[in-house]
């Protein structure tokens, strides 16, 4: 961090993987750092996530150890429920043209690698934040048990129902009219731990992910509206809709049990992106741009979330314009955001009909086409350039 001045005291409201990755930077860049947690501890709930190429590339500039973690991806098979191939998408192409690998791994595992060497102190658990103002050029978080806080700058990656985004006016997410039943399970023998399957039905599909050892990341995916009714055995209704679909299908619903559904569905929602924050305020990952699970790009979404956002700051000091530095984060972020966003909202993500014409188009094109997506919605030059200062080492070619 350059210039004269103490560090940026941050405030960042969310302990979950957006808000640790961003904390994480900023300490790495000098400033002072607080994370508030509503939760009574730091624990991260639900199954795996994917980590594309590009947000491995973040946690490596972040510092954050991910050999082992996980298991890495070779391929994505894509069939219809009836067994016929849509795709098979090479993604170890994929990495070695971006760089880095993707690899699905539990959220729990992410979330401990993040928090390896994180200071304990800097995390204040038990700390549900009620509302925020500003206050002579700084703002203050009032929370729960009574007490507040006080920084330069608020983070807002308190998720979904973010309370910093409905204190700065940001439209409510909507449901997309899907949802999704899902969690981890093991199985002892996994045909190929490399190969991801992604089944499409006419009303729902459905996906197995190895995540790593013996477990798997299932999902199911099928319709839902706001008067849906959770029924009393929905291990049952899972089966009437999937049963049949594969082998290893059948295999994860004879498995599951309806303690295994007990957390599920998760209905899938989309955020209108903001167009911007108010002063010293600003949103990350699921507050700002909540969007389907579709393209697995949530958490790499805020990971590159808090990338552009420490670059934003790390010239900024407590006598800076730092209102100024966090509205070019969110416009820098905005477009690319909106991109994902908008691809991972498609109706034809859900369609075995509409899809059926992807089975024409030659495997390597569309692993060039996703390629190209990642490229052009990950600010690959600037990644570049912060992995270059920190000391990173890329392994695959050069962004253009």
């Amino acid at each position: 961090m350059s210039g004269e001045g103490r560090p940026l005291r941050v405030l960042v409201v969310g302990a979950g993987v957006g808000g640790i990755s961003v904390a994480r930077g900023l300490l790495r860049d000098g400033h002072d750092v607080t994370v508030f947690e509503r939760r009574p501890n730091v624990r991260a709930a639900g199954g795996a996530v994917t980590i594309w190429s590009n947000g491995e590339m973040v946690l490596r500039q972040l510092g954050v150890e991910m050999d082992g973690a996980g298991q890495l991806l070779r391929t994505v098979r894509a069939v219809t429920s009836t067994g016929r191939p849509l795709a098979t998408l090479d993604v170890s192409a994929i990495a070695d043209r971006l760089g880095a690998p993707v690899r699905m791994v539990p959220r729990r595992i992410l979330l401990e690698r993040l928090l390896d060497g994180f200071p304990a102190g800097r995390i204040r658990c038990g700390s549900r934040a009620l509302a925020l103002a500003a206050t002579h050029g700084a703002v203050r978080v009032q929370f729960g048990e009574g007490s507040s806080a006080v920084g330069d700058v608020l983070i807002g990656a308190d998720g979904l129902h973010s309370m910093v985004r409905n204190s700065v006016g940001g439209r409510d997410a909507k449901p997309t009219g899907w949802c999704s039943w899902q969690g981890l399970i093991t199985l002892p023998e996994i045909p190929d731990k490399e190969t991801a399957l992604m089944v499409i039905g006419e009303r729902g599909n459905l996906g197995l992910w190895p995540a790593g050892g013996s477990e798997v990341q299932w999902w199911f995916d099928l319709p839902w509206s706001s008067d849906f009714v959770r029924p009393q055995r929905p291990i049952q209704t899972i089966r009437s809709h999937f049963t049949g679909w594969s082998e290893t299908v059948d295999r994860v619903l004879a498995a599951l049990t309806d303690d295994d559904l007990a957390q599920s569905p998760y209905p899938h929602f989309r955020h209108p992106v903001p167009p911007g924050g108010q002063g010293p305020v600003t949103l990350l990952g699921d507050a700002a741009h909540t969007m389907p699970p579709t393209l697995a790009q949530g958490t790499n979404q805020a990971l590159l979330d808090a990338m552009v956002l420490c670059k934003a700051l790390s010239d900024v000091h407590s006598t800076g314009d730092i209102a100024s530095a966090l509205r070019w984060y969110e416009k820098t972020r905005r477009r690319k955001v909106m991109a994902v966003s908008r691809v991972a909202s498609l109706p034809v993500s859900h369609g075995q009909v509409v899809l059926r014409p992807a089975a024409l188009v030659p495997d390597r094109l569309q692993a060039r086409v996703l390629t190209m997506f990642l490229r052009l919605t990950s600010h690959r030059r600037m990644s570049g350039e912060i992995s270059r200062e920190v000391g990173v080492t890329t392994t695959g070619r050069s962004s253009p």
